[in-house]
């Protein structure tokens, strides 16, 4: 499947989440989606691009890594789900929004944590989703930098 289609599901899910074990399960999916994603563009995306999607990889696996692992069977493991990425660029700008909603979704936690460590848990996963986020702008930057680049070469 597609990058975007399964931002949108996740982006969806995460909307639909009713407790913090579903938010939680919601948050782990999209930071494992975005160091998937992550990691194809490190790999086979623009070469601007491939220093920060490295980092994003990195970043999103912190995010996963600070959360309790949810029980999911693989098919419902959405980062192994993904075939293609697309148009970089929409796939960037979708999980920018998915990660802002991460981040969302964990202040409301925090706001209401039923325990300290569900508090820092949190704290740490909102800051790997701010990071990861960060990173996603940054690319994102490079390729309208490109763009506008391209251009200027052609009308030389």
């Amino acid at each position: 499947m597609d990058a975007v289609r399964l931002i949108l599901t996740s982006r969806r899910a995460l909307a639909a989440s009713g407790d913090v074990a579903q938010i939680m399960t919601e948050v782990w999916q999209a930071q494992a989606l975005a160091q998937a994603i992550g990691s194809r563009l490190a790999v086979s995306g623009p070469p601007e691009l491939r220093g920060e999607a490295l980092g994003l990889t990195e970043l999103a696996g912190r995010g996963c890594g600070v959360l309790d692992t949810p029980e999911l069977d693989t098919g419902e493991l959405r980062a192994a789900q993904l075939t293609e990425l697309g148009d970089a660029r929409q796939a960037l700008l979708h999980l920018g929004g998915l990660l802002g909603e991460v981040g969302i979704a964990l202040v409301g936690i925090v706001c209401s944590a039923p325990d300290e460590g569900t508090y820092w848990q949190c704290m740490e996963a909102i800051d790997a989703a701010d990071e990861s986020r960060d990173r996603v702008l940054e690319m994102l930057r490079k390729l309208a930098d490109r763009q506008e680049v391209v251009p200027e070469r052609e009308a030389g």
